[in-house]
């Protein structure tokens, strides 16, 4: 399903973030104060309503994706994105660790000029402060149309947490980021 133009609720903004495996960024994103919704999915690739399969193929172009509505009165869209460059690598081109193809790349799909404006201060304050051994790979690039990801996909960490892939791979995020930004978790 396409959200081509979306509005997020009275008050409240949308973004869309990119950084390898969407259940990862939407296990993180669902425990911070001020997010109220996070939702996986698919967004930048060619073709509409793509289903995970052609996805995984790496052909239509799409990259997995969180579609984060947030309260701006409570956590800032560049909260969102510091939070963003400390749980994924963003200097590994079309990879996060065992993940490899374009579906996993790094990218910040902003949804208005004032969006792409401060991922770019993020991204410059991170390289000139040389956060990071390699360069900063993530694209920063228009929202495209949004194509929500199968049920299953929704929620799949808070669903699953002993499948292993969770035990590995999304566990120890989460454990980062409330290791890092404890003061931004939701009670």
């Amino acid at each position: 399903m396409s959200d081509r133009h979306e509005t997020p609720p009275a008050g409240k903004e949308i973004t869309t973030l990119a950084g390898g495996c969407f259940w990862c960024l939407e296990a993180v994103y669902d425990q911070m104060k001020g997010v109220v919704s996070v939702e996986s999915g698919y967004m930048g690739g060619q073709g509409p309503n793509p289903s995970y399969e052609q996805v995984c193929t790496g052909r239509t172009g799409h990259a997995e994706v969180v579609r984060i509505t947030f309260d701006p009165k409570v956590v800032s869209y560049r909260e969102l994105l510091e939070v963003f460059f400390v749980i994924h690598d963003p200097t590994t081109l079309n990879r996060q660790g065992n993940d490899a193809g374009t579906q996993y790349r790094s990218a910040i799909f902003y949804h208005s000029p004032e969006q792409k404006a401060i991922a770019e201060d993020v991204i410059a304050h991170f390289t000139k402060d040389k956060i990071f051994n390699a360069p900063i790979v993530t694209e920063v690039v228009p929202a495209g149309p949004f194509y929500r990801a199968e049920d299953y996909h929704q929620e799949y960490f808070a669903r699953n947490p002993t499948q292993p892939y969770c035990t590995c791979v999304v566990a120890p995020k989460v454990a980062k980021l409330r290791k890092q930004f404890a003061e931004k978790l939701k009670k």
